[in-house]
């Protein structure tokens, strides 16, 4: 019996061996969830101890303040809202100066498509990009060497700006021709001209907006007053391509435009409305908007508001269906928060969002020009500014 109790005894002894030797390697293979319990961590433990793990182990040196920037940009994305997002210090700057219509850059217009890429909707005449050779449609997939591919509009943006006279490398996809360019460009000062205009056959005003900028209002008036001088007796908008821009800017324009009553009405949260009005004194001569499918946001405020108080006719293709409005949130460190507060609806109560404006007549582009910028498109082969006269000669007979 002696025998048969240390036998036991030796047994017991090499189990607890053999247990305690193997325990550390399994600890670091088993996940806490697999574990018989679990362990409640505030929010700001968890990162603490995300954050020890990484700088304990992680194999190669990392960049903590991008590790930081990127906790806050994941908050903003995890709503689901391509349009919420967050913005460090450096983004929020050049993102107001864009506003305001002035910056240091290269001279393009960028928007996102429904793919989620990165596509520029405007080559500013004279500017780098235009001299360096990039046209409106190419897809921004890097910049100075890094990937830009599924990144924000900010962060893209934020990379080729810079202080004028450095240089930045811009990578891109021309999906007319499927070639992939590289394009080297020295930055400078870039004022932004959102407006152009001038007559078309003599009595026909033409104003192109290519978005709403802090300065698009001025812009606007100073050609529409310029074309009224000049005996204008009918006006063709042009909107397409125009990715949108501040609700403030097009509603100063809508004033213009649009007869007494709601341009446009929002619903928050809460479903709390408000209505933007106008008043009743505007141009009231004929009135025709170019649309298309780049004709986003803002864009679509107006070309709603004109379509459904009939003041106007629409002409183009469907529009880009987003209807959601965005308020800035400056933080106190600098940074900013853009969030996605309100839903839109035209004056008869329609939602655009995902659905667009669809206009009062149908154009398509030729093929051939799907890929061209609008200004590079010869008067007489663009169909739907073609068709846009056509329903003007119509209207002042």
């Amino acid at each position: 019996m002696k025998k048969e109790f240390w036998k036991g005894v030796a047994a017991a002894l090499a189990v607890v061996l053999v247990v305690n030797a193997a325990w550390k390697p399994v600890c670091r293979m088993i996940p806490w969830n697999s574990l018989p319990f679990e362990i409640p961590m505030s929010r700001s433990a968890k990162v603490e101890i995300m954050e020890s793990y990484l700088d304990k182990y992680y194999v190669e040196a990392f960049d903590k303040t991008l590790v930081e920037e990127m906790l806050y940009s994941g908050m903003a994305a995890g709503v689901g809202d391509r349009y919420t997002y967050y913005m460090p210090e450096e983004n929020l700057e050049q993102y107001l100066e864009n506003a305001n219509g002035n910056f240091d850059g290269v001279g393009i217009e960028v928007y996102t498509t429904q793919e989620g890429e990165v596509t520029v909707s405007r080559v500013m005449e004279g500017q780098p990009a235009e001299k360096a050779g990039m046209q409106e449609g190419d897809v921004i997939i890097g910049v100075d060497g890094e990937d830009m591919r599924g990144k924000l509009i900010s962060d893209v943006a934020a990379k080729i700006r810079g202080k004028a006279g450095t240089k930045v490398t811009i990578q891109v996809l021309r999906k007319s021709t499927d070639e992939t360019l590289e394009m080297t460009m020295e930055r400078a000062v870039v004022v932004m001209e959102s407006v152009s205009h001038r007559m078309i056959n003599g009595n026909i005003g033409y104003i192109s907006i290519s978005g709403f900028k802090e300065n698009t209002y001025e812009q606007f008036k100073a050609g529409l007053d310029e074309l009224q001088e000049k005996g204008m007796k009918g006006l063709i908008l042009d909107l397409r391509d125009n990715p949108g821009g501040l609700v403030k800017s097009v509603y100063q324009i809508g004033e213009e435009l649009l007869p007494e009553g709601t341009m446009v009405y929002t619903m928050d949260k809460q479903e709390n409305r408000e209505d933007l009005e106008c008043d009743g004194e505007y141009l009231d001569i004929p009135l025709v908007v170019l649309v298309n499918e780049n004709s986003a946001s803002a864009s679509e405020i107006l070309a709603g508001a004109v379509k459904d108080t009939e003041r106007g006719t629409l002409v183009g293709m469907q529009t880009f269906g987003k209807g959601l409005v965005q308020r800035l949130f400056t933080l106190p460190d600098g940074s900013g928060l853009n969030v996605t507060i309100q839903k839109y609806y035209t004056p008869k109560g329609t939602s655009i969002h995902g659905v667009g404006v669809t206009p009062d007549e149908k154009v398509q582009l030729p093929e051939k020009y799907l890929t061209t910028a609008l200004t590079d498109i010869p008067e007489a082969e663009d169909p739907q500014l073609q068709k846009a006269l056509e329903v003007m000669k119509e209207k002042i007979g």
